[in-house]
């Protein structure tokens, strides 16, 4: 009965033993980071004293992507994109990519910080719909969509003023992270340009 309690005990050890030193060497996959948006822009010397002010409120991202994962669609099945992270929330990314086509672009809009106090004006609601790389087949280089609704909204009231539906498509040339990231770039430059320009026409 001894030598067998011995054999048992040591068979255990060597297996408790294996197991440390696959945990010890095993190490979990590398991430990279990466951002969409670019640096801050210089600010448009042309916005006036006379521009109409207006608060940005916190712009609103579905559950599934307004944190650091990259989403991707392919039909019904989603997954995240192994390997890569965004250096911070996708929603904070956007919404300083959001301010920065304001302060670069605007010309006749200025946009409010929610410290300051706005009576009588307006505020610019931005509610992402989309936020996604959809694969057409497993495989091929996806499309980044985004899809956003925008409300000029008169405050403190809170009616509709405006309201549209914006929707970019970017290709990526192909299927690689880096080509995936820099679409995503693209797409959310050229929904910002458009954005402004409809806040600049819709403010007043």
């Amino acid at each position: 009965m001894i030598r067998s309690s011995l054999i048992r005990l040591t068979a255990v050890g060597v297996a408790a033993s294996t197991l440390a030193g696959c945990a010890l060497l095993s190490s979990p996959d590398p991430v990279q980071t990466y951002r969409f948006g670019g640096p801050a822009p210089t600010v448009s010397e042309s916005l006036g004293s006379t521009a109409t002010a207006i608060a940005l409120r916190r712009v609103e991202f579905p559950e599934a992507v307004e944190g650091d994962r990259l989403l991707g669609v392919t039909g019904t099945e989603t997954a995240y994109i192994k390997g890569a992270r965004w250096v911070s929330p996708a929603a904070d990314l956007y919404m300083e990519s959001l301010e920065n086509a304001f302060a670069g672009q605007a010309t006749r809009v200025r946009l409010v910080g929610p410290r300051e106090i706005v009576r009588g004006g307006r505020s610019l609601d931005i509610d992402v719909r989309a936020f996604e790389a959809r694969y057409d087949v497993p495989g091929a280089a996806p499309t980044v969509v985004i899809t956003a609704r925008a409300r000029v909204t008169t405050l403190p009231e809170r009616n509709v003023a405006a309201e549209r539906m914006f929707s970019v498509e970017q290709p990526a040339s192909e299927n690689r992270v880096s080509s995936i990231v820099e679409a995503f770039d693209v797409a959310a430059r050229d929904l910002n340009t458009q954005i402004v320009a409809w806040t600049e026409a819709n403010a007043r």
